[in-house]
């Protein structure tokens, strides 16, 4: 329970006190921390300092390494976590700029359907006197017949 207007990220927990909620020992803070699964703040005097969201996440690790992950596994599944944040983010923008655009007045999605029958259109007319000049040319050859010998 945090007080009102204090922040998760505040590091407000000393070592014995982090480690006395999670109810580790401290040493066990320092190997996760060395193993880079924990980044506590520091203060002046370099000692460790942990927040609501670090008690979180060390919950998290107890829970993984008690269903038998290494810690290898675990800083993995973090990776893995942070880079599914990362997906669903990018996703939701991605949404959010179809929708805005999806959202736009009909009168410019008519306009480009429009130019595109247009352009149609002009594909078809091409093609017929592209057909019209091969025809003529073909019949602008001349084949060179054999010289008829009558005997």
């Amino acid at each position: 329970m945090e007080p009102k207007g204090l922040s998760p990220d505040r590091a407000i927990y000393i070592i014995s006190v982090a480690a006395e909620i999670a109810d580790v020992h401290p040493q066990t803070l320092r190997i996760y921390e060395r193993k880079g699964l924990l980044t506590p703040k520091r203060t002046q005097g370099n000692t460790r300092r942990y927040s609501e969201r670090d008690i979180e996440r060390l919950r998290r690790i107890q829970e993984l390494t008690q269903e038998g992950v290494n810690l290898a596994g675990v800083a993995r599944i973090f990776e893995l976590e942070s880079e599914l944040e990362e997906l669903r983010a990018h996703y939701q923008r991605a949404r959010d700029e179809l929708d805005a655009v999806l959202a736009q007045p009909h009168g410019t999605t008519d306009q480009r359907d429009h130019n595109t029958l247009v352009l149609f259109k002009d594909v078809r007319r091409i093609r017929r006197a592209m057909k019209t000049e091969a025809v003529e040319r073909a019949a602008q050859t001349r084949f060179a017949l054999p010289p008829v010998v009558i005997r």
